[in-house]
């Protein structure tokens, strides 16, 4: 089996490849040419962050964020807490 990335999107839980080969196969000719030539420059500490950029790339998770962001901007509350907020802290 596979190795995979989970991830939800709209809502729907979905599988992403979870290799660089695997991320690779699934982009076009040029658009490999780009990621060939980002990732074998990216920092090993950045590795993961990059490749999970790229395996998300098509997917249409960007838009999702970016309407989350706006909504943030705009005030509403959309159940975010920050980050270094512990469970036992959120009431």
């Amino acid at each position: 089996m596979d190795t995979t990335l989970k991830t939800v999107i709209g809502g729907e839980l979905v599988e992403l490849p979870g290799t660089i080969a695997a991320i690779r196969a699934t982009m076009a000719a040029d658009q490999a040419k780009e990621f060939d030539r980002e990732i074998e420059h990216v920092p090993a500490a950045e590795l993961p962050a990059a490749l999970v950029r790229w395996a998300l790339a098509g997917t249409g998770a960007d838009e999702e964020d970016d309407r989350l962001f706006e909504r943030l901007a705009l005030g509403e509350n959309i159940g975010a807490v920050p980050a270094d907020t512990h469970d036992s802290e959120v009431a």
